[in-house]
């Protein structure tokens, strides 16, 4: 699975069961996305993202961020490339996978991972095992967001216990802003300290390095 994620992502032959074209991986449309953004956008500056001859893109200057499976091809792409930063909602899983503990073009101080505590995914430790394959708890302990208050000691592991009314379907959802996030009376939410933490903590600043935690199942049946 994770070859096939890598594969989606970059277009290029990494797994014999699947044959993605080149100019229908993640990479190639983004450059092709940031093309269209230079001719209609050009007050965005977008070419500051691609190299000079518009062949590639500049990729430590991306940050890549994605929820439940694409939390998980966000952090199998950053073990390949080295990206700016790497948020990761609700995930990553792949539970079966052994590729969060291979080497890593990324530092693991720039991955940033958010999630709730009644997600499905902590049932089987699948969260708590691939934070710690990814070296996640050499940047702090887990820190609930609701207790703690930003920036959460310079954690790279966050977990909140809003109110979902008992939902793990909404529990998965509610880490992104949109209609299921946790919000005040007032309609306000509740995590947008969180949000502005993980896209914009300096990755230099980090927690206390903790040791693994010996009650987190790292492998699965």
């Amino acid at each position: 699975i994770g070859n096939m994620r890598l594969e989606a992502a970059t277009g290029e032959d990494f797994s014999p069961i699947m044959n993605i074209n080149k100019r229908d991986g993640m990479k190639e449309r983004c450059r092709q996305f940031i093309l269209w953004l230079i001719k209609e956008n050009p007050q965005g500056k977008w070419e500051q993202f691609l190299t000079a001859d518009k062949k590639a893109i500049i990729w430590d200057k991306v940050i890549m961020a994605g929820i439940s499976h694409g939390s998980t091809t966000a952090a199998r792409f950053s073990k390949h490339q080295k990206v700016a930063r790497v948020v990761m909602l609700s995930g990553p899983r792949d539970q079966h996978e052994t590729w969060h503990g291979f080497p890593s073009k990324t530092p693991s101080n720039r991955l940033f991972g958010f999630t709730h505590v009644l997600d499905t995914g902590w049932e089987g430790d699948h969260y708590c095992r691939s934070w710690l394959m990814l070296g996640l708890e050499k940047h702090g302990s887990i820190v609930n967001v609701d207790e703690v208050p930003a920036p959460f000691n310079h954690s790279r592991r966050l977990i909140t216990n809003g109110d979902v009314k008992g939902s793990s379907g909404r529990a998965h959802t509610c880490v992104q802003p949109g209609g299921t996030s946790v919000k005040d009376k007032h309609g306000n939410y509740l995590h947008e300290s969180v949000w502005e933490y993980i896209f914009t903590h300096p990755v230099d600043q980090v927690g206390e390095s903790v040791s693994p935690e010996t009650d987190c199942l790292m492998t699965h049946p």
